[in-house]
């Protein structure tokens, strides 16, 4: 896609890329992000997790041990959220499927507290308890 900034062939990525294989990609978020961070990405444009190949999941599978060890290596974290985003109402801001790898610290004022924690509190409640159109 020619203006999607995390195909690899647009040159529109804006962080480091520490880590390639055939299929993904690691990005180094710590200089934009305010926490110890990255995000692999798929090397092929789509949209979102639900459209990730068996051969993709395998190999990110194989992956995430090495994309630990980079965020290991600068500072070892205490704790880890892994996470999609998919689209517009979770969260996805780029178009093109990207899993968030977040450390973790004790000493922060949210330690504890996984992801559901920030999606689902009762300051979040929906407006309607009408299902969703499928």
């Amino acid at each position: 896609m020619k203006d999607c900034p995390f195909c690899l062939e647009n040159n529109l990525l804006q962080s480091d890329k520490v880590h390639e294989s055939d299929l993904w990609y690691f990005v180094d978020m710590y200089k934009k992000e305010s926490t110890n961070s990255g995000l692999a990405i798929t090397k092929r444009h789509i949209a979102t997790p639900f459209e990730i190949n068996s051969e993709e999941w395998a190999q990110l599978h194989d992956l995430l041990p090495t994309y630990k060890v980079h965020i290991d290596a600068r500072e070892l974290p205490q704790g880890y959220n892994l996470g999609w985003n998919v689209f517009t109402a979770g969260g996805q801001t780029v178009n093109h499927a990207h899993l968030h790898i977040v450390g973790r610290y004790d000493d922060e004022q949210q330690a504890g507290r996984g992801i559901r924690y920030h999606f689902k509190p009762a300051q979040n409640p929906r407006q309607s308890q009408e299902r969703s159109p499928s």
